[in-house]
C-alpha cells in the first residue's frame, strides 16, 4: 500500500465484526447462562491472562503481524511488544484443527495469521485516525472501541494461506484492501467481469472451507477476516485486551 493516500490507507483498515458471526457449539451455549450482557472486565499491562500464542497448539501455522511491522495502512508498528498471535485458548484450539484440516488437504499449506488479539488501546488509535470521518460511516472501517472489536477479546482472526516458504496464496485482494473486489459477497460480479481469476476464486474458498469446518464464519466484506464468536456470545464469555501487556 505504498504511495497511496494518507485518507484512503485509513479508510483501507478493515476488520469491522460482524454481530452475525458464528453460533457456538453447545458447550459454548451451556456457559452462556444469561442474556444479560455484564460489563467487561479489562485486562490491565501486567497480563496476557487467558490468551494463548497460537503456535504453542500447531506450530505449522505461520504467523506475520502486521501491525507488529511497518507493513500495515499507518505504515509504522501499531504492537510495541506483541510479537505473537495470541487468542482465546478454544479459538486457538479450533485453529489448530484447521490447520491439522488444511495439512489433511495438501501438507505445504499453512494457515498464516495477519492479526489475532488486538489491545483496546490499538483499537482506539485505528478509530481515532479516522475521526474526519463521521463514526456511523466510521464503523464499517473500524470498530468503535467503545463497543469492543472481536478482536479486542481475542476471538477473531485476520489470516490467509501461503505455502512451505511463507509465500501467500493469491486471493485477487490485498489485505486491508476495501476494494469491492475484497468482498465475498460481491466475488460472483469480479469471477464474471474476469477481475477475480478462478483460481483466486480456489484460494478464498479453501480458506473458507478450512475455517468453516470449525465454525469460524468470515465476514461478507473481508476475505481474510474470521469471527470466531458473536460479538455478544463473547462479552458474556470473555474479557478484553485493554492495552499491551508487558
Amino acid at each position: 500500500m505504498k504511495n497511496t493516500p494518507f485518507l484512503l490507507l485509513f479508510i483501507l483498515v478493515s476488520c469491522s465484526d460482524s454481530d452475525s458471526t458464528a453460533n457456538t457449539t453447545e458447550n459454548h451455549q451451556a456457559k452462556s447462562v444469561s442474556n444479560e450482557i455484564p460489563v467487561v472486565e479489562y485486562l490491565g499491562p501486567e497480563t496476557f491472562k487467558g490468551l494463548v500464542d497460537v503456535r504453542s497448539y500447531n506450530a505449522d501455522i505461520y504467523v506475520d503481524l502486521k501491525y507488529a511491522s511497518e507493513d500495515n495502512f499507518m505504515g509504522f508498528p501499531l504492537y510495541e511488544r506483541m510479537k505473537r498471535a495470541y487468542l482465546q485458548p478454544d479459538v486457538a484450539k479450533r485453529l489448530n484443527y484447521c490447520q491439522i484440516y488444511l495439512s489433511a488437504l495438501d501438507s505445504a499449506l499453512h494457515l498464516l495469521v495477519y492479526d489475532a488479539a488486538r489491545p483496546v488501546s490499538v483499537q482506539k488509535l485505528m478509530w481515532d485516525a479516522l475521526d474526519t470521518v463521521p463514526a456511523a460511516l466510521r464503523g464499517k472501517y473500524v470498530s468503535n472501541p467503545a463497543n469492543l472489536s472481536l478482536h479486542n477479546m481475542g476471538c477473531a482472526v485476520d489470516i490467509t494461506i501461503c505455502t512451505d516458504d511463507g509465500v501467500p496464496l493469491d486471493m485477487g485482494a490485498g489485505y486491508d484492501d476495501f476494494r469491492d473486489i475484497a468482498f465475498p459477497n460481491k466475488e460472483a460480479k469480479y469471477l464474471k467481469s474476469g477481475e477475480l481469476t478462478k483460481e483466486q476464486y480456489a484460494n478464498r474458498l479453501l480458506l473458507r472451507k478450512v475455517m468453516a469446518s470449525q465454525k469460524f464464519r468470515q465476514l461478507p466484506t473481508e476475505w481474510w477476516h474470521y469471527n470466531a464468536y458473536s460479538r455478544d456470545v463473547a462479552r458474556r464469555m470473555f474479557k478484553a485486551l485493554e492495552v499491551e501487556p508487558y
